[in-house]
């Protein structure tokens, strides 16, 4: 496979997980408080079985297609831009892993409380400025490859 091609898939799976935090960001996460007690547990299961295939795919393809391009680095990118872009991923990866998905889990098995509702919508912002960092970041040296 192509350089080019591993770096033109990176962009494509980084801008789509950009677009869509962006919505469970502004728009999703904050419907959470407006469900209702009675129903929340559902909801939050199947808001969590329904959104897995939608996120876990194209987070896949992304760091390996991340860490592919640290090992064959397409020309006129810097290193360093790769690195960087790399760790922003395991940043992204390491928040999901440690702080929203025992948000959710927790949501999940005791019902909505505040306190899980806020650190999961505050500390989604982690996630949701490190991918918007890492797509304008690529889509910066996109443009420069395309010149």
């Amino acid at each position: 496979m192509k350089v080019n091609v591993i770096f033109l898939i990176n962009l494509v799976a980084t801008w789509y997980m950009v677009g869509l935090i962006w919505m469970v960001q502004v728009v999703h996460y904050k419907l959470f408080d407006r469900v209702g007690e009675a129903e929340f547990v559902k909801y939050e299961t199947d808001h969590s079985t329904l959104i897995t295939p939608i996120v876990g795919l194209p987070m896949l393809v992304e760091i390996a297609t991340a860490g592919m391009l640290l090992a064959f680095v397409p020309a006129g990118i810097p290193r360093w831009v790769l690195v960087a872009a790399f760790i922003a991923v395991l940043a992204i990866w390491l928040s999901t892993a440690l702080i929203q998905v025992p948000c959710h889990n927790r949501l999940t098995q005791n019902g909505f409380t505040q306190a899980d509702y806020q650190l999961l919508v505050g500390s989604n912002w982690i996630r949701t400025i490190l991918w918007t960092a890492r797509g304008l970041l690529l889509a910066y040296f996109a443009n420069k490859l395309m010149a």
